[in-house]
Order: C-alpha cells, then structure tokens, then sequence
C-alpha cells in the first residue's frame, strides 16, 4: 500500500460531471481531489488521461472459461484464477465477484467440483495477498438441480459471499425461450449430438417440476438468514418479477424483455444487464437489447459477463450511443454495482474512499485502454 500518491493532470470522472484536477492518495484512502494540476514535487502527470474508479464487477464466468477451457479439458485451478485475477485487473476491475455455478446445468459437469475448489483458492489466495483485484464469492444456484441445497449449505454464512442469485435454465423459458437459439448454444459450446440435446430438454423440464419451487423458497430463506443480497435471473415477465419481490429479492439480473425491466423499476428492484450486449449491439440469445433498456430509464448497472473488457466499453457505448453522461455511464460500473451490494467504501472518487482507481486513455476507433490500475492506493498494472 502507497502511504502518499498524488496524481495530477487527469480528466477525472466524479459523481455527476468530468473536471480536468488532481486525487491525493494516503495510506489506500482518496485523501483528497481538487479542480487544477499541481506542482507539488513528485506528483505523477497523467497527462489527460481519464482518472475513474476501479470497476465493480458482480457477475463474471471468466473464472470458470479459465477452468474448462474447452469442453473436458480441466484446468488447474490456481493457475486459473491467477489467470482470471490477471485479466480482470487489465479491464480495469478492482472488485470482482466470480459468478459460481452451485448446480450444473449438464449430467456430466464438472461445476460441483468448482465450488469447492473454486472458493478454496479465492480464500487462500487472498488471505496471501496474491490477487491484483478484491475477489468475493456471487454464488449462482441453479433452482432446478437436485443437489443445489446440499452445495449451497457449506456457503450460507461464508463472509466471502455477497451475492446469492436464483437461476433456472429450463429450455423454453427466461433466456433461451427460442429452442433454436439453445440448440445452437449448447451444441455448439459442449458438442452434443442431436439425440442428446433432446434428451437433455426433457431431463431439465422434469427436474424443474420436481424442483424448481421448492428450492428456490428455501435458497431465499437461507440467503436472507445470513444477510446476503439476492438476485434474480433472466427475468421475462411480471410474474417472474412478483415472484422476485414477494420473495425479497433486490436485483433483476439480465430481464429478457424490456417489459420486464419496467416491471422490475416498478418494484424497486435494480437491473444489470451484459457488457457483451451492449459492444455487440444486441443479446446472443436473441432477447431485449441492453442499449434500448438504457435509452429506457431502466439499465442500472453492466456486467462482464463472460468479457472482462467488455466492463468499461460497454459503460463508455452506453454514453456514446445510448445517451447516458459519461459520468452516468461510468456509475454503472462503479457506484452502483457497488451500493447493489452494500459496498459504500469504493465505486466513486470521493475523499475517505478506498483509493481503488484506474487510469484510462481512449484509442482513435473509441475502444478504452486501461493503462493503470491501483487498489487501495498499490498500482497492481
């Protein structure tokens, strides 16, 4: 940790407007910012450049790519999340929760392992100081899996997680409405022949039946005793957000149609939409695109999703097409991702905040380059 860090000559990007000033660093706090360059000697110039918060990251698969690089091919996991922990803290991301799969959605998954060994070394690694980024745990249980309880339990009171999301992937409904469009998914993903995606359709809708609500009320009533927040997934319609705010959910995580984000705004839950969609232009799996959800009032927060970089593109796309301030655009990948989460103390460049900070320049084609990152006042790129 920098005891003292002034950096100067930046366009930084505050609250609610983009001043060109100077951030004073102590001990891993924003001491400091102030309109104006300085010329305090041994302050750093960052001549222009953007100065903005570390990125806040809740949902991410990249550590589990890192881990099953390809279909069958497993990966050590430390020397994965050292990889995944790299690649983040060059998208700018200073907290990140890896998105845990607790429940595959394949016979032959290998995610139950992941949990396990996943969590072990995030907890390891960070009690040796080895990680660049804050990792948390945002533990993703699969409502319809049979042993989803049994491999949600060892995590229920883990300080490690800060969020729990409620996820069914049921062919047919939520995200992958359009069979065609999951065929090509998990045909193309996991090399599956025609006979078995079919029988994978009518396994996974009688594992719903038989499972799919009761753990989905007993999950909730598990995160609520331990105080974690909740969220819900692929939500399509209004009842799948009534059922969310009965239950005491707060977060809609990727809505598939615009009627559900409204639905959401309306009672009181935020939204997060994918990075990915936004640079694409659009959903991969065909459904509501997150740059009209913007343009809507109804965006909230980006997530990485399964492209750390596409964080902050995806943030500066949203004020360059889709009519966000930069400033607004940002918070959607810093403040607010943070206060989804209860994390009051990083996500914004306010005096007594953790000095996590990223400075950023701009190439000709618009893409960002992250060009240093520090956590709490210590430059980790």
């Amino acid at each position: 940790m920098t005891a003292e860090m002034i950096l100067s000559n930046a366009r930084l990007v505050l609250a609610d407007e983009v001043v060109h000033g100077t951030v004073r660093v102590s001990v891993g706090r924003i001491a400091s910012f102030d309109s104006g360059s300085t010329a305090v000697a041994g302050a750093e110039d960052l001549d222009g450049d953007y100065l903005m918060p570390g990125l806040i990251e809740l949902h991410t698969d990249n550590l589990e790519r890192h881990i099953q690089p390809r279909p069958k091919v497993n990966w050590p996991t430390s020397s994965a999340l050292l990889a995944h922990d790299a690649q983040v803290a060059a998208a700018g991301i200073t907290t990140v929760l890896d998105a845990i799969a607790v429940g595959g959605t394949l016979t032959e998954d290998i995610r139950d392992r992941i949990v396990r060994e996943s969590a072990e070394a995030i907890r390891s690694f960070r009690e040796a100081d080895l990680l660049r980024a804050d990792h948390h745990l945002h533990m993703r249980c699969e409502v319809a899996h049979k042993d989803v309880l049994r491999l949600f339990e060892p995590f229920k009171d883990d300080p490690l997680v800060r969020l729990v999301s409620l996820m069914d992937h049921t062919p047919g409904q939520r995200q992958f409405v359009n069979l065609d469009k999951l065929r090509v998914y998990y045909q193309g993903k996991h090399a599956m022949s025609d006979a078995e995606f079919e029988r994978m359709i009518v396994d996974r809708k009688a594992a719903q039946e038989l499972y799919s609500d009761r753990h989905r009320r007993t999950l909730v009533e598990m995160a609520l005793s331990a105080g974690h927040t909740i969220a819900s997934h692929d939500d399509a319609t209004q009842e799948h957000i009534d059922e969310a705010a009965e239950l005491g959910l707060t977060i809609s995580e990727f809505p598939t149609t615009m009627a559900a984000a409204h639905a959401a705004h309306a009672k009181g839950l935020t939204t997060i939409m994918g990075g990915p969609n936004v640079v694409r232009g659009g959903s991969h799996s065909g459904n509501v695109s997150a740059g009209d959800l913007a343009e809507a009032g109804v965006l909230d927060a980006l997530s990485s999703d399964y492209v750390p970089s596409s964080l902050l593109h995806g943030a500066l796309m949203l004020h360059e097409r889709h009519g966000m301030t930069l400033p607004g655009a940002i918070a959607t990948v810093t403040r607010n991702p943070a206060d989804m989460i209860g994390l009051d103390d990083r996500g914004r460049i306010a005096a007594g905040t953790r000095a996590d900070l990223i400075r950023v320049k701009r190439l000709d084609d618009g893409v960002p380059v992250v060009r240093r990152t520090w956590r709490e006042g210590r430059q980790v790129l």
